[in-house]
């Protein structure tokens, strides 16, 4: 039988750069999402919703599946109602596909707050982990819906059969519009706001982040792993965290962007400060920007994550990942974090999202 992948999240940042590597591999693919914008040739598209268990099982029951990725998650305000619903979006495609048992490999996408705690606790509770973090290292003594999710997939590999692997990114980078986590886009429409001000790239993050150690993933880079560790036998029932495969440090970084865009830069001066209630202020500064160069008039709030941003540069440590575990098994992709940056701001600007 032929792979046949079923991308949950497919208009995701991870998602859309998984059904590429897919179909680049002959797969075949169908993208779910409930409204799955995703204008790739070779993905079939699958409208629906996880939380409506009848309407999932109308959708999916013509359609023979071997793999699942699951990559999309849910918001809520507490961590006690994101685990409630990201438990139940994963159970209840499971649940569906389950009396088919032709699915061989589910793959689920989380990330590092595995080890730093939830939104709203890993900057505040103390509960700080040894870094570099790695796959083996305990579940924090934190409610996390991360932990919920993997339970669901658990269940469900011992009730079917199929094999699993968890994927554990840091921070992605790459192109979506309107995703809930992506720092590539907010920091290129943070910068293209301070060159039509006229003013300098503020760090808006911690002193911590500035000077210490970082990595970041490549979506094309989670992309490679996701199908290497589906068709790799020794991979198998296993999690393994990703990222390009480089280190450096924001102080440097920030530098090199701000060079792109052509703008002077600030470091980190004596505190954070936060790129959200910035942001929430300049919205008709991004309209002038749109009318003025012709851009793709897409409101400001759907194009930034200022809030994930904020969490992600104001941590109070350093967050480095041990890639050893997957690389030891030959997994073996590498990117350079600069370049990862670079080329996404290059097709912002040819898709006409930023100037």
């Amino acid at each position: 039988m032929k792979n046949n992948a079923l991308v949950v999240g497919v208009s995701g940042i991870a998602g859309s750069n998984l059904v590429k590597e897919l179909i680049t591999q002959g797969w075949g693919v169908y993208g779910l999402a409930r409204n799955p914008k995703v204008a790739i040739e070779g993905v079939t598209p699958v409208a629906a919703d996880l939380l409506d268990k009848e309407g999932l099982t109308i959708v999916l029951q013509d359609i023979e599946l071997t793999h699942v990725f699951f990559t999309t998650w849910m918001r809520k305000e507490t961590e006690a109602e994101n685990i409630i619903v990201n438990a139940t979006l994963v159970r209840n495609l499971l649940d569906v596909l389950s009396p088919k048992k032709t699915v061989k490999h589910v793959a689920l996408v989380t990330g590092l707050k595995h080890y730093l705690g939830p939104f709203e606790s890993y900057v505040k509770s103390g509960v700080l982990p040894i870094t570099p973090v790695r796959e083996e290292h305990p579940r924090l003594a934190l409610e996390n819906f991360y932990y919920a999710q993997e339970d669901e997939v658990y269940v469900a590999a011992n009730r079917d059969g199929f094999t699993w692997s968890v994927h554990r990114p840091h921070t992605l980078i790459g192109h979506a519009v309107g995703n809930l986590m992506n720092m590539g886009i907010t920091l290129a429409v943070l910068a293209s706001i301070c060159k039509e001000e006229g003013l300098p790239l503020v760090w808006p993050g911690s002193e911590a982040q500035w000077n210490g150690l970082s990595d970041v993933t490549d979506a094309r880079i989670l992309a490679k792993q996701l199908v290497w560790a589906a068709t790799t036998e020794s991979a198998f029932n296993q999690a393994f965290n990703v990222t390009n495969g480089d280190v450096f440090r924001w102080k440097q970084l920030w530098e090199e962007l701000a060079n792109y865009f052509q703008i002077p830069f600030e470091g980190y001066k004596d505190q954070i400060r936060p790129l959200e209630p910035i942001l929430a202020q300049k919205s008709d500064v991004w309209q002038t920007i749109v009318a003025k160069n012709g851009l793709q008039p897409i409101a400001l709030k759907q194009l930034v994550s200022a809030w994930h941003t904020d969490a992600d540069l104001g941590r109070p440590i350093e967050v480095v990942t041990d890639m050893s575990k997957s690389r030891k098994l030959g997994f073996t992709a590498y990117k350079t974090t600069k370049d990862s940056f670079i080329e996404l701001f290059e097709q912002l600007r040819a898709e006409r999202l930023i100037p």
